[in-house]
């Protein structure tokens, strides 16, 4: 009997081991939760109040990693302080122990300083982005390397670091290097391509050699495959191909780098082109980007050529023309507005607004054929070639909305007659001011005025702090009797010589300035294709001055000085009044000046932040010096006296101060 007792206890013992296991395992893993919930709360709670005594805003990953240090370094603390806490009276141990929490949140805030310092806020990514960025890393790192062995390969290694070769100085060697460039720039793609078509409008920053060898620079790629052609339209149109277009021909018309152009028929029956983004292009450009801006930073810190032509602000302005290129949507806003400005018989396409996107641009066709494929047998070739060139200055100068690349291939001969250009996704833009000042420029070379050339250049370009107006003046005059006086030949080789001088002064020309002497120079080819023999300079000067002319006729000067006298009526009814006020002020004595300072509310926020600084430092270093004579003035007492209490006071309130200040100078220099 008793033994089966002693079986069924033993059975009940064995049946409720387990249980009782996992009871104990459960238990343990709430209390785990619960003092890692404590702790975390207790962290954030610790977090919340260093943010605010340094005044600061930091991330919750960082605010959580500083509180969780102080609740880590509360117990060492105190365990270090026990002695002196158990020694103590009741109201000293209370605040021995406070003392001991505000060491370690000043611990705890000590490693927040020094992780702004060392890894400032903002500059880790988020894990998410990081293996994006990495990722993204390790694509444009292979793309790096193979840009830089075409650049090794083609001879241009030594230059990439600041090398300069014996020959650079010779002409054959810079044709030499002029043509590895272009090579290496054509094998790189279509980023490149595009740069060094864009380099070779620049004869203000490069040698001859280098703008005629970059100038040969082509795109030359095979068309996109239908089936990929067919998905993007499918993307951007939100349909099918047969739900738009009543006919799509598969074949391009034209393919290039970015983008290839089919033709196409609107269910309405409009004969229309579609312009569609190569895929994947996006992606390519902008890797191409990023190495290009690298390229462009290690040049201007490695190369003296490199800071000279401003090679950053190069490879930015070229970034924002490329990303505005591969946007179809910026093209059909161009389209538009130098249509919109256009006053003479140059046709331009309409575009399809609704049906265009960012990679895909719907516009009407036109029938001709480019200027590059024209015939000897077109009609008044003379005539078609003044309109082109007129078209294009009144664009300048007028309109400021000028289409940048008008070569050949974006002018047409239209079958009805007349002319049409094609292609915006380059167009340059000139301001009022801009405009008024290349005005006073030409009129001042058709006039061979030096004095008014000068100073027209000097509004058009950006000028150095320092120039010698007196040589600037005979350089000019050595450059219109070169070009510009009975009997000298004409040409847009004038242009370099214009740049050179631009150049020699130290001069820098505005990307938009740039832009209109690359369309002229780049107009050239096709008038000359248009009508051999065609003198562009002499033809522009005499239509340029035309429109400036305009300006100064007897009607144009009347409603000029309506306009101003318009502008002055209110303030030359009050002058005299003022006038007044301002004699009997100074006849009794009373006159005086008001001066405000300090009227800018950034001046008065930059002295009142500058004022805090000083203001903590100072409090800071008072109560640290403070402290320190209340501690030595009772270092040989026995037990924490009141000084000694007060001294470990004022230490921990010098250290938040000037922890304070240090968070504040590291942050604002990020």
């Amino acid at each position: 009997m008793v033994a089966a007792e002693h079986i069924v206890r033993d059975r009940s013992s064995l049946a409720l081991g387990p249980f009782a296991v996992a009871c104990t395992i459960m238990g343990n893993v709430a209390n785990f939760v619960l003092l890692a919930v404590f702790t975390v709360v207790t962290g954030l709670l610790f977090a919340g109040m260093m943010s605010r005594l340094l005044g600061l805003n930091f991330g919750l990953w960082r605010r959580l990693a500083a509180g969780l240090i102080a609740v880590a370094l509360f117990d060492p603390i105190l365990n270090g302080m026990r002695t002196t806490i158990l020694a103590a009276g009741g109201g000293a141990q209370l605040f021995l122990t406070v003392l001991g929490l505000a060491a370690a949140v000043l611990g705890a805030m000590i490693c927040l300083v020094l992780a702004e310092v060392l890894v400032p806020t903002g500059s880790v990514p988020h894990p998410v982005d990081l293996v994006r960025g990495l990722r993204g890393q390790a694509a444009r790192a292979r793309r790096y390397s193979r840009i830089t062995r075409i650049a090794v390969r083609h001879g241009l290694g030594p230059y990439l670091t600041g090398r300069r070769r014996a020959d650079l100085t010779l002409p054959n060697g810079r044709s030499r290097l002029a043509a590895s460039l272009a090579t290496a720039l054509d094998e790189a793609g279509v980023t490149f391509v595009k740069l060094g078509q864009i380099l070779s409008t620049r004869r203000d920053l490069l040698p001859p050699e280098f703008v005629d060898e970059l100038s040969r620079l082509r795109d030359r790629v095979a068309p996109v495959p239908w089936p990929e052609v067919e998905r993007v339209l499918a993307q951007e149109l939100g349909g099918p191909v047969t739900e738009v277009f009543a006919e799509f021909s598969p074949q391009p018309l034209a393919a290039a780098s970015v983008a290839q152009v089919h033709a196409a028929t609107l269910k309405s029956g409009e004969r229309v082109v579609v312009k569609v983004q190569r895929p994947g292009i996006g992606s390519v450009v902008e890797r191409d980007l990023d190495i290009v801006a690298r390229l462009a930073a290690t040049l201007h810190a490695r190369t003296r050529w490199g800071r000279t032509i401003g090679v950053r602000d190069l490879a930015a302005g070229f970034a924002d023309a490329m990303r505005e290129e591969l946007d179809f949507r910026v093209e059909t806003a161009n389209m538009v507005a130098v249509a919109a400005g256009s006053r003479t018989d140059v046709h331009y396409p309409k575009p399809y607004e609704s049906l265009s996107g960012k990679r895909v641009l719907v516009m009407e066709r036109l029938d001709g054929v480019a200027l590059s494929a024209a015939g000897p047998e077109t009609p008044d070739r003379e005539g078609l070639a003044r309109t082109l060139l007129d078209t294009m200055l009144r664009q300048v100068m007028l309109d400021g909305v000028f289409h940048a690349d008008p070569h050949p291939g974006n002018v047409l001969l239209l079958a009805g007659g007349g002319l049409g250009m094609i292609d915006f996704g380059s167009v340059g833009r000139l301001d009022g001011a801009l405009r008024e000042a290349l005005q006073r420029l030409l009129l001042a070379m058709d006039k061979a005025d030096v004095l008014g050339m000068a100073d027209a250049l000097l509004e058009v370009v950006r000028r150095p702090d320092e120039i010698d107006q007196v040589q600037l003046e005979r350089a000019i005059g050595q450059f219109l009797a070169r070009h510009l006086s009975a009997g000298a030949p004409a040409g847009v080789r004038m242009f370099a010589d214009l740049f050179k001088i631009v150049a020699d002064f130290g001069l820098s020309v505005p990307p938009e300035v740039a832009a209109v002497f690359r369309a002229l120079a780049t107009l050239e080819g096709g008038l000359t294709q248009l009508s051999p023999g065609f003198d562009l300079v002499a033809e522009a000067r005499g239509v340029a001055a035309g429109y400036v002319q305009q300006g100064m006729d007897p009607e144009a000067l009347r409603q000029t000085a309506m306009d101003e006298l318009v502008t002055l009526v209110p303030m030359l009814r009050r002058l005299p009044r003022r006038v007044e006020r301002i004699a009997g002020a100074l006849e009794n004595g009373r006159l005086g000046l008001n001066i405000r300072l300090w009227a800018d509310r950034r001046d008065r926020q930059y002295v009142t932040e500058l004022l805090h600084q000083v203001l903590l430092t100072v409090l800071g270093a008072t109560a640290g010096v403070m402290a320190v004579i209340l501690l030595a003035a009772d270092s040989a007492a026995p037990q924490i006296t009141l000084l000694q209490l007060c001294g470990y006071s004022l230490l921990i309130i010098s250290a938040v101060l000037v922890l304070r200040v240090l968070a504040l100078i590291f942050r604002r220099d990020r």
